[in-house]
């Protein structure tokens, strides 16, 4: 779940809230009081929500772009689509967005001579497929890996994405993209050290 909130810019006072990453192909709008759920028309699956008067509902004070997803924020949606009538299941992620990987395999991506495909444990069942840009990436690395649905320092939100025909589930991290104080303004990803846990949260 990605959701965003700017009460000056032109949508007022409006949480834009977005489920999926797939873009709707046709959409059914249904309303249900200061609730909107945008509908994929031939599936009825709800990929957004847009909450009216959205400032009635939650304590979003300061906040401008990207919203931080807490369980309190969680809690304070649910009661706002309740209170409008609205039946939605949120199915929501609280695991960390940032966290420690470690590169098992590494490719030449067929496609582009500066991209590779690397392999990423991450501590789950499933390992991530990432393609990544970075010169010194390499086998054996430990890395910071901004998993899907990660929010950046520069407001950008990680999506799932192909790169030059490629899927890839997250990012590879450098220092400077993450904002860390005095970190190298050189390309290349951010490597840890061997005391890095595969799999828990990434701090700087």
């Amino acid at each position: 779940m990605i959701v965003s909130y700017n009460k000056e810019h032109v949508v007022g006072d409006v949480l834009l809230i977005e489920l999926s990453s797939e873009k709707i192909v046709q959409t059914d709008l249904e309303r249900h009081g200061d609730v909107v759920l945008l509908k994929e028309l031939s599936t009825s699956e709800i990929k957004g929500i847009n909450l009216f008067n959205a400032s009635n509902y939650i304590n979003l004070d300061g906040i401008v772009g990207n919203v931080e997803i807490t369980k309190d924020f969680v809690e304070q949606l649910e009661k706002a689509l309740e209170q409008s009538g609205a039946v939605v299941d949120l199915h929501v992620d609280f695991s960390p967005k940032f966290v420690v990987g470690y590169v098992t395999e590494l490719a030449d991506h067929p496609n582009a001579d500066k991209l590779h495909i690397t392999t990423i444990d991450v501590g789950t069942e499933t390992p991530l497929q990432i393609v990544c840009g970075a010169p010194n990436v390499a086998q054996g690395q430990k890395v910071v890996v901004a998993k899907i649905g990660a929010v950046m320092p520069s407001g950008m939100v990680i999506k799932e994405s192909a790169l030059r025909g490629v899927d890839s589930f997250g990012m590879l991290c450098s220092a400077r993209e993450l904002e860390i104080p005095n970190a190298p303004q050189v390309k290349g990803i951010m490597v840890l050290d061997d005391s890095a846990v595969i799999g828990e949260a990434f701090k700087a």
